[in-house]
Formats: C-alpha cells, sequence, structure tokens
C-alpha cells in the first residue's frame, strides 16, 4: 500500500562519463520531491567521475564503486540496495528535470494501481545540454509496444519496487534494450499511467551512446525481446526493426565503398 509521502529510489549506472555526471547528479538533488534515495553505481571508472562523485558524496546516499558486468549489472545492484517504495534509473549522461519526480509520485498517488509511471514527452539534448528535439512518446498499453511501436521514454519512468522484485529485476543478458524488457514485463502485472503535457527529462544524444554506437546489434536485440514477449513476427514493432536493420545495412555497404 502506498504512502502519503513515499520514498523513491534513484540509480544512476556509470562508466567513464566524467564530463557528463555532474549534470546528471544535479539534477537528481535539485527534485523539488525531497523524499529521494539516490544511489550511484560505478563500474570502476578511469577518468574524472569519481572525482565529481566525491565532491558530491555527502548527498548521495549510497554510492558503489566497483567492477561490474555492464549497466544491467549496476543497475540491479541499485535496485538490490534501495529501499523506495517507487524506483527507477537515471543514466550518467541524461537528466530529471526540477519537478519530474513530484509530477510522478502525484501520478502514483492518483493511480496506486500502476506498474510503469512515465513522462510522456521526452526532450533530446546535444553534448551541450541544449535541447534539439521535443519527442512525444504515447504508450497506452503493453500490447501497444509489442504490435505498433516499441520505443519508449525510460529517462524520468518509475516503477513500483515490488513488482520490479517480483520479475527479477533487469535481465543482464540483454545488453542494449533491457528496458523495454523491464517494461514489458512490468505491465503484465497493472497498466501505464504517463506525465503529459512538459517533459520531464531530456535524453542526452551524442556519438558515445549504446543507440548511438549500437547500431544492428541494438535493433536484432529490439527484435529478439519483442518476440519473446508475445509479439507478431509481423506486427509493426518487429517490422521497424527489421526495415532499420536493411536501412542501415545498406548504409553500411555504401560507405564501404
Amino acid at each position: 500500500m502506498y504512502t502519503t509521502q513515499p520514498k523513491v529510489s534513484i540509480i544512476t549506472p556509470s562508466y567513464n562519463q566524467g564530463q557528463f555526471i555532474e549534470d546528471t547528479i544535479q539534477s537528481v538533488l535539485r527534485q523539488t520531491y525531497k523524499n529521494i534515495e539516490y544511489i550511484l553505481v560505478d563500474g570502476g571508472s578511469t577518468d574524472d567521475t569519481m572525482e565529481v562523485v566525491n565532491r558530491y558524496r555527502d548527498r548521495i546516499d549510497f554510492v558503489i564503486h566497483e567492477r561490474d558486468n555492464g549497466q544491467s549489472d549496476a543497475i540491479n545492484k541499485g535496485f538490490l540496495a534501495a529501499t523506495g517504495e517507487l524506483m527507477g534509473w537515471i543514466n550518467s549522461d541524461d537528466i530529471l528535470y526540477p519537478d519530474c519526480v513530484e509530477k510522478i509520485v502525484n501520478l502514483y498517488r492518483q493511480h496506486p494501481e500502476g506498474a510503469v509511471y512515465y513522462g510522456e514527452v521526452l526532450h533530446q539534448i546535444n553534448e551541450t545540454g541544449t535541447v534539439i528535439a521535443t519527442r512525444p512518446v504515447p504508450i497506452p498499453n503493453r500490447q501497444s509496444l509489442l504490435m505498433h511501436n516499441y520505443e519508449l521514454a525510460q529517462q524520468g519512468s518509475f516503477y513500483p519496487a515490488h513488482l520490479v522484485r517480483k520479475v527479477g529485476y533487469l535481465n543482464e543478458e540483454i545488453h542494449y534494450c533491457m528496458d523495454l524488457d523491464l517494461w514489458l514485463k512490468l505491465l503484465n502485472y497493472g497498466p501505464i499511467y504517463a506525465c503529459t503535457g512538459k517533459p520531464i527529462a531530456g535524453f542526452r544524444i551524442w556519438g558515445q551512446t549504446k543507440t548511438s554506437t549500437g547500431g544492428t546489434k541494438f535493433l536484432d536485440n529490439i527484435r529478439e525481446v519483442l518476440l519473446k514477449h508475445g509479439a507478431s513476427p509481423y506486427s509493426k514493432s518487429v517490422l521497424k526493426t527489421q526495415y532499420y536493420t536493411f536501412r542501415a545495412t545498406i548504409k553500411q555497404t555504401l560507405l564501404a565503398r
């Protein structure tokens, strides 16, 4: 049963993101909602990440600094340490806007039976933090992800902790779209609710993100997850991955000439 001021656990997985991580940390610390538990999990960064983290260590509830087996492993370490009623993660190059958690908690209070709470509109930002695009991400239900459009807005999304535990946390064998897999698992146990209107988070687009460098492997990973969760091979979601794979393959072929 939810409480009036539920604790919200936020995890930041990090590895060699010294150029961006201060923006991420500050975005969490500046939340207007105050009952937040902040956990930072660093996989043994060799750049200046920990110098930045140490400047804020007195305001971060729990810092883990050790080698891990990738992003999903790091996030799961945070989930296992978390004590909040709601939990979510923000990557070390993305940001939350100050009212993000406040809006999510208000949504949770209105609809405590939900399995996913997220922002329906997402800002895309560049390396300097400038907004370069505003992307609407309407997701009415689980079936829509499977059959129509697999795109989601992980930044600014939160989940009831008891359901994250029930579904077994993130699948650490999934490298690229562990968030999609988690959402599809969670949405077996409740509906999705969205904060509408202004964006509550920013997704940074730059050259070294997994989304940018994953190429066809990223698309293959999405397709595997969709099919595993029951999507038809002929659904729009699956066909979309095949279309983008074909387009990327043609582009690579032309560049190789």
